[in-house]
């Protein structure tokens, strides 16, 4: 059958909104009935079925299947089972440990390989053949404007998983899907005053950067906000997604007068450039009369873990962070580590808030259909879920939250604890106008609930 469908040029009557204090704990309540009309897969037994796309093979591996875990956790979570994690801590009480509106909630996955057409592939399949009423995952920005594309044409939702790239919430931004984690310009916008801080403003810098939307924004955003505060960028350089050895790559920086390496790498990427720039010395040169240092502008504790020592004081921004303290990151971390042994990546965090999100939507606007669960999601604000307040802005479909700066630790306790929290950087110094320059273009369109 044809995933193609007309949208719906209507807004519900009711919407969602939320504000600060108090009434973050209190749940919108909508009325089915506002959402009689006929949905693609709508549920007719007694469950739900979610689509769960992440890499289980290729660059990004080590990220899906820490995206699955903690998606499997969530539907555990929201099943009843388990000590309920982050559903105790989240400001919204409006799931209750059965299912979403009293469906078990059941799952299929999907293999998305890091490739935009095998994705999109995996996610029609779910969507087509196991009655997916919504897909989430992911671990790649070029997967994620993909699928979500397809989503919007099928009429489902789509819950982003790990995606940093601007054009996500930006050019590419669509009213079926919705993102949790930061982005390119947040990065940005919390490293370059700790950079300036610690290198000081008189830096000349090269970038090298992977070769697909993800890449492009991250090096944009870094150069534009180092160059605000007065460093040069003195070659920007693309490198293959599938690259394993970055040798050719880094013998040109040696030839240069850079001073500074970025890195927009992710995933095995990183973890094998920055391998690679280690051993031709970088660290150990003395350029313009200062030292050489690399910046990694996204992190991960996988990526971390991957790398060793290499990644010992330097710089780079995350999501979020397992050692954070509050209440809502405790009761995850304990109900991650307590199933699978080891404290979970930024990755599972984003993809169990994502589920959780999606169900909570589904439960105040009291229907699966996708109209009304943008109606819940669009401007509503929440707390309790690992990264302090934040905000789904209704405009493009962006959380906004706290942001961590992060730097390699040099004498880590354990494998796991390789990274620590140099800055807690406000949400308020991340946001931008749902019209910045670096996420022009795109047009967020209307819901399309499929029939």
């Amino acid at each position: 059958m044809s995933l193609i469908r007309k949208p719906l040029n209507r807004r519900s009557i009711l919407r969602a909104s939320a504000v600060g204090g108090a009434a973050l704990a209190t749940p919108t309540v909508f009325t089915s009935r506002a959402w009689s009309a006929g949905y693609l897969n709508e549920p007719t037994g007694s469950t739900v079925t979610l689509g769960f796309n992440v890499p289980q093979t290729g660059p990004y591996a080590d990220e899906g299947a820490d995206e699955l875990r903690a998606y499997q956790l969530a539907v555990e979570h929201l099943n009843g089972g388990g000590d309920g994690g982050m559903m105790g801590t989240f400001s919204s009480k409006a799931l209750k440990g059965n299912g979403i509106l009293g469906k078990k909630v059941e799952y299929v996955t999907g293999d998305t390989q890091t490739k935009s057409d095998a994705a999109r592939a995996s996610a029609k399949s779910m969507i087509e053949k196991d009655g997916a009423i919504m897909i989430t995952g992911g671990s790649s920005s070029g997967v994620a404007v993909a699928v979500q594309a397809l989503c919007q044409e099928a009429g489902v939702i789509f819950m982003a998983g790990l995606t940093h790239s601007n054009d996500t919430t930006g050019k590419d931004k669509r009213a079926n899907g919705f993102r949790h984690f930061f982005n390119s310009y947040m990065s940005g916008a919390a490293l370059a005053p700790v950079l300036k801080n610690a290198y000081g403003d008189d830096r000349k810098a090269y970038h090298l950067t992977a070769d697909y939307n993800w890449g492009y924004t991250t090096e944009q955003a870094v150069r534009e906000s180092t160059e605000a505060l007065g460093w040069e960028t003195v070659e920007t350089v693309k490198t293959p997604l599938a690259a394993t050895d970055f040798s050719a790559y880094i013998t040109p920086v040696l030839q240069s007068d850079a001073d500074v390496l970025v890195l927009n790498h992710y995933g095995g990427n990183m973890v094998n450039s920055l391998t690679n720039a280690v051993q031709f010395g970088l660290r150990d040169k003395l350029v313009n009369g200062k030292q050489f240092e690399i910046i990694v502008p996204l992190y991960s504790r996988l990526m971390a873990k991957g790398a060793g020592e290499n990644v010992k004081g330097i710089f780079g921004s995350t999501n979020w962070h397992w050692s954070l303290q509050d209440e809502g990151s405790k009761a995850f971390v304990k109900s991650f580590g307590q199933k699978y042994g080891f404290p979970p990546s930024q990755a599972a965090h984003t993809t169990y808030v994502q589920a959780l999100l999606y169900a909570d939507a589904c439960e105040r606007a009291g229907t699966f259909n996708p109209c009304g669960v943008v109606e819940a999601l669009e401007g509503f604000e929440f707390d309790g879920l690992g990264n302090g307040k934040t905000l789904y802005r209704a405009e493009d479909h962006q959380c906004f939250k706290d942001v961590l700066v992060v730097k390699g630790k040099e004498n880590p306790s354990s494998e796991f604890d390789l990274l620590e929290i140099v800055e807690v950087t406000p949400a308020e110094q991340v946001t931008y106008d749902p019209n910045h320059p670096q996420m022009a273009g795109g047009q967020l369109g209307t819901c399309n609930p499929g029939v």
